[in-house]
């Protein structure tokens, strides 16, 4: 065999100390993370693009794959048939450059919002209509605002942060 990537799972929420422990026995890891907006300010900001998984790179010749299956907070290599699925040198270079476009792009005038900002919605049925931003929702891309509908009557609506923009105002 020669070196290759693989996908590994990892106990649930161990996939940051399972790389280090990759790293610390001289193994290649990728584990994918993107930042994220969260709603309470305790809670991480970066978490995995896959939980559960992260990939090694390894000669499964020279490093044996149960050295990898009994790591500390390792469950197991992802096979087929009983064999270890190597993962392409290209789809982790295409992953690799999908993950840093994410991380670079911080949505430029949601992040920011508070509630009480004026905002238009940009998609949906609702396109067109000037909004109240009232707050992020669990999860990392929705958000309610506050429709000026009829009369100046303000109805909640959700919606994801990509459908809605700040209103500049001169």
């Amino acid at each position: 065999m020669s070196v290759s990537w693989y996908a590994m799972r990892s106990k649930p929420n161990k996939e940051e100390f399972l790389a280090r422990q990759f790293e610390a026995h001289g193994i290649t890891v990728y584990c994918p993370r993107v930042r994220v907006i969260t709603i309470n300010p305790r809670s991480r900001k970066v978490r995995p693009y896959f939980p559960g998984y992260l990939f090694v790179q390894a000669d499964l010749d020279i490093v044996n794959a149960s050295t990898l299956q009994w790591m500390p907070g390792a469950v197991s290599l992802v096979n087929f048939g009983g064999e270890p699925a190597s993962v392409p040198d290209i789809l982790l270079t295409a992953l690799k450059r999908q993950v840093d476009e994410l991380n670079a792009s911080n949505k430029p005038g949601i992040g920011d919002l508070k509630p009480g900002d004026s905002v238009i919605v940009q998609d949906g049925p609702f396109a067109g209509y000037e909004a109240i931003f009232d707050g992020r929702l669990s999860g990392q891309d929705r958000v309610r605002v506050l429709l000026n509908f009829l009369q100046k009557r303000h109805v909640p609506l959700e919606l994801q942060d990509q459908q809605i923009r700040r209103v500049r105002r001169s």
